[in-house]
């Protein structure tokens, strides 16, 4: 090999070398960095990873529910109630105390008027106890379906800073009117109004109780309101009823008539409507009655409930004669199913047919209202001249197993029991039915019906009690309950105290004022007690139970002539205890009367000598 090539193989191969030794250099210098940032970055990936493992799943769930919560506000809104239930349970699992999904659920209860509202309205008020919105939300739910215990519950837990706005008052007012209590209705009614008076809503509930009003004032405002009310689409219809009626009893024949025709050519006219026109021309406008009630007939005949009713109207207004008449022209398969066969019952009740009762309820199909065919069987039985007793017993006892229980078909039963006069069956159904919040009020004042007419005065009193618990702010049954103490000396400083809230309530009531007008006498506070009974007007003291104490404060007070008056008032349809009152009055007018009678001397007078002659000077 020459040299030179030698020389430059050589020199190749110090390259290589170099080259290599370079190369060794960067793999033992660059590698470890390199590596050292593949592993931080391998970290960094793992550490995002872990990150977006943890939080993006997070964001994802909540976007997730965020759309399930949409979706079932969606739903709701477009009226799927039942997608909008199930999505809005299925939020509910992972989540119970989301307020968002409850409210949902509640909100598509009330539509579907199904009474789970009240238990998701009961836990959204849980979770927000201190909100008034959703302790009235629950007031609402538990008055829609009945529920008069909670209701009073719910709404007496909302803070006495927050019982002074409008809707609280209105809440207040329906609940009132469920319980019976009028006046209270009245009055949170009157609230609402004086809180927000140009709300129509709250203008509409007030007029449209105050129109029968015994305040002439009141029920002029009330006339006034519902005239402006009548040409606003919301309130036009109910308005138009309300307006009518008031006519009707003021015998107002025009302002009816008009009234009458608006009624019929509006929009939402129910059947309820047309009776209520055929009520007005019964009274008012024989000439008019007789061709509308023809119409009538033949659009009732198209539904069994509008013909029952009909019938059920007719029966009530003296035409149940004409009721048996047309039942004998109407095709069967109108009449053999409810609720018309009921009405058909009732009508041979009405009519006193007994036999023709008896035979109709053998027979049809009378399906949930069963119970109403052995009672109308037991009662035609028991009026029969045969008059079985233990066959209608017997037939009274499987009405009442076939009512199963059910307080709304034991109230129809004891309606019937009370109207039928059968006096036993009637207090074990009312008294049943008392113990139902809803129907508690109409079958207390069955009961103090009953009592009363038996003048079973020791039940009266118990009845007078609880009717007072269920509605304390009403003040003349207060006052009933006062008085019926202090004449039977039961609970006497309870009812004294009972006496002076019922007048404190409502101090131009005369039943609460002749009240506490004899709770002060009976406490030695006479010229009080009189100063009360000489501020009410004469009108009101006839009345037959206010003279019985009026005639005893007077006689106390020494005005005997006065005290004869209201004497003479009280004789008629004066309760047993009232009557004790009035033998006091009676007493004290006689003792009054030989007091002031010209005393007579035990000693005879003797007569007067004969004048002797003047003698003669």
């Amino acid at each position: 090999m020459k040299l030179a090539e030698r020389t430059k193989e050589a020199g190749y191969r110090r390259i290589r070398q170099t080259l290599f030794g370079v190369e060794s250099f960067i793999q033992r210098q660059v590698w470890p960095a390199r590596l050292a940032l593949v592993a931080a970055g391998l970290a960094v990936v793992i550490l995002l990873g872990a990150f977006f493992f943890r939080y993006g799943s997070k964001l994802y769930r909540d976007w997730h529910q965020t759309r399930l919560l949409q979706q079932a506000g969606s739903m709701l809104q477009q009226g799927r109630f039942n997608e909008a239930t199930r999505t809005a349970r299925e939020f509910l699992t992972q989540h119970p105390d989301s307020l968002p999904a409850l409210y949902v659920l509640a909100e598509t209860a009330e539509k579907q008027n199904l009474e789970e509202a009240i238990s998701w309205r009961g836990q959204i008020a849980r979770l927000r106890p201190k909100d008034p919105d959703s302790q009235l939300n629950l007031v609402s739910a538990a008055l829609r379906f009945g529920k008069l215990d909670l209701a009073r519950k719910a709404l007496d837990q909302i803070p006495a800073n927050d019982r002074d706005r409008p809707a609280f008052h209105v809440v207040a007012g329906w609940l009132a009117c469920a319980e019976g209590n009028f006046a209270e209705q009245e009055d949170q009614f009157a609230a609402a109004v004086k809180k927000e008076p140009k709300n129509d809503l709250y203008q509409f509930n007030l007029s449209a109780l105050q129109i029968h009003s015994s305040d002439a004032q009141k029920k002029a405002n009330a006339r006034e309101n519902l005239e402006r009310l009548s040409k606003l689409v919301p309130y036009r219809t109910g308005a138009l009823r309300a307006l009518l009626n008031d006519a009707v009893e003021r015998n107002d024949l025009s302002a009816a008539d008009d009234y009458a025709q608006q009624l019929q050519m509006s929009q939402e006219v129910t059947f309820g409507d047309y009776l209520l026109c055929l009520n007005f021309y019964r009274k008012l406008d024989e000439k008019k009655f007789r061709p509308l009630l023809e119409r009538v007939k033949p659009f009732a005949e198209k539904n069994p409930s509008d013909l029952a009713s009909l019938m059920e109207w007719m029966s009530k207004n003296g035409l149940t004669t004409e009721v048996v008449r047309w039942i004998e022209k109407l095709p069967a398969k109108k009449l053999t199913s409810p609720p018309t066969v009921v009405a058909v019952a009732n009508a041979y009740a009405n009519a006193k047919n007994w036999k023709q009762l008896e035979r109709w309820t053998r027979k049809g199909t009378w399906g949930e209202s069963d119970y109403l065919r052995l009672a109308y069987q037991a009662f035609a039985t028991r009026q029969s001249r045969e008059n079985n007793p233990d066959k209608f017993d017997k037939l009274w006892r499987d009405a009442e197993r076939s009512a199963n229980g059910q307080p709304e078909r034991e109230l129809v039963l004891a309606r019937l029991a009370s109207k039928w006069s059968l006096e036993k069956e009637s207090e074990q159904l009312w008294l049943h039915v008392a113990e139902d919040p809803p129907l508690r009020r109409e079958a207390l004042d069955g009961l103090h019906l009953l009592y009363r007419e038996d003048n079973d005065t020791g039940k009266l009193y118990d009845v007078l009690r609880r009717l007072h618990e269920s509605s304390p702010n009403e003040a003349p049954i207060t006052a009933d309950l006062a008085r019926l103490g202090l004449n039977l000396e039961t609970n006497v400083d309870r009812s004294h105290d009972l006496a002076k809230e019922a007048h404190g309530r409502a101090p131009n009531q005369i039943n609460c004022a002749v009240t506490y007008a004899f709770s002060l006498y009976r406490l030695g506070r006479s010229a009080e007690a009189l100063g009360i009974i000489q501020g009410l007007s004469d009108h009101q003291l006839h009345d037959p139970h206010a003279a019985v104490y009026t005639a005893l404060l007077l006689a106390d007070a020494g005005q005997i002539d006065a005290a004869k008056e209201y004497i003479a008032a009280a004789n008629g349809g004066i309760y047993p205890e009232e009557r004790k009152v009035l033998d006091e009055a009676k007493t004290r007018i006689s003792s009054a009367s030989v007091a002031q009678s010209p005393a007579v001397s035990p000693v005879p007078a003797q007569l007067n000598p004969t004048p002797a002659s003047t003698p003669s000077p």
